[in-house]
């Protein structure tokens, strides 16, 4: 499933009980509709995600940032310290792009190696041409 939204807040990171380290954060998908009267109702999601793969994201995942998701998405529910049933959405990401022309904060050195990589990858692209 893909979606896009921004954040909350900012990412955090938190461990398991067997040291595995997780991002997370709160996505909000804008959504609503004009009612018979012509008035907006918005009518948002609030997406809870975790990402598995590395804990380094979550430095530039913050308040405000557009986002565009790919994940599996799975339902959850709990019982509250209240005794209230309480229900909600788990996203699990496998891919993050930053979206509307936002930008990783990257020094020089990061920047210099992935416009390497990039010329590399150009490259190999035209030797691996069929004809």
């Amino acid at each position: 499933m893909n979606i896009s939204g921004r954040l909350t807040a900012n990412a955090t990171v938190s461990r398991t009980t067997t040291g595995k380290e997780v991002v997370n954060f709160v996505v909000v998908v804008r959504d609503g509709y004009k009612n018979n009267e012509g008035q907006w109702i918005d009518n948002d999601a609030f997406i809870d995600c975790a990402y598995w793969r590395t804990p380094k994201v979550a430095s530039w995942l913050k308040k405000g940032l557009y986002v565009e998701l790919a994940g599996q998405i799975s339902a959850r529910a709990w019982e509250a310290k209240d005794g209230t049933i309480k229900a909600g959405l788990n996203f699990t990401i496998s891919s993050i792009k930053l979206a509307w022309g936002t930008a990783l904060p990257v020094d020089s050195a990061q920047a210099n190696n992935q416009g390497d990589s990039a010329n590399t990858e150009k490259e190999e692209e035209k030797d691996d041409l069929p004809f």
